[in-house]
């Protein structure tokens, strides 16, 4: 991480229903079963992205060409460029415009950079920090031009976060439903972090006028926290009995 790195706040659990911590429980649930059963057959998240891909290269996408579900329109990919973050390497997740509710677009644009239209116009949602373990250690925000994304405002980012899903077998079903549960039980982290880039972007085009923001190489992550999966389960469990002491 640089000096334009922003750390989110702690209180995101505030306001959230009982339902959506029912959900988030259940997605901590088939995280933990998704580690059962890769750590049985002596595995790891990473590991079975990267399994038969040959020799790792930096920045190169595993799996090769993507994993895309084509019902969902859902997408992810794993690489490292990021040494100095003390990760191993990461995932960035999207979101492709069919897959997205009716009436979401790209805000207006008016810079020299062109940005994918149709049904290629894919929203980055969250990018998820990997140790040399295979566990997850952080989620992170980015700015535009780090995927080439089109970019939405936050609050249509948030909407497309009910609509990711990967719902086959390649390149690993166990990982397909880890990543797919991760966006789940840290929604309320991802939801602080997609608001908290459009306040970052916002701010950096006040403070550098003249200057395309979302080109700006000098602007790469808008939001980073850390996180820790049982201790996120801890809470959400935490709070689902105080809801039961309460009723």
């Amino acid at each position: 991480m640089n000096e334009k790195t922003f750390e989110t706040g702690n209180d995101v659990f505030t306001g959230l229903s009982r339902m959506q911590l029912e959900r988030m429980a259940d997605a901590g649930a088939q995280i933990i079963e998704c580690y059962r059963a890769l750590q049985k057959g002596g595995l790891n998240i990473v590991g079975e992205v990267l399994k038969g891909q040959g020799e790792f290269y930096e920045l190169e996408h595993y799996p090769k060409d993507d994993v895309f579900d084509g019902e969902t329109n859902s997408q992810y990919y794993y690489h490292a460029h990021r040494a100095e973050a003390k990760e191993n390497g990461h995932f960035h997740t999207f979101l492709r415009q069919p897959g997205m509710p009716a009436g979401l677009s790209p805000v207006p644009y008016t810079g020299a950079e062109p940005w994918p239209k149709g049904s290629n116009a894919l929203s980055h949602l969250v990018g998820i920090s990997m140790d040399a373990y295979g566990f997850p250690i952080g989620l992170f925000a980015i700015n535009r031009w780090v995927t080439a994304e089109a970019w939405y405002k936050a609050e249509d980012v948030i909407v497309m976060l009910d609509y990711f899903k990967i719902d086959h077998a390649y390149p690993s079903w166990p990982v397909n439903l880890w990543i797919s549960a991760m966006l789940v039980l840290f929604r309320p982290q991802i939801e602080a972090l997609i608001r908290q880039r459009d306040q970052v972007i916002a701010g950096w085009e006040c403070r550098y006028t003249g200057v395309d923001v979302f080109e700006d190489r000098e602007l790469e992550l808008t939001g980073y926290t850390a996180i820790n999966v049982e201790q996120q389960i801890r809470r959400v469990v935490a709070a689902i009995e105080k809801r039961n002491v309460a009723a």
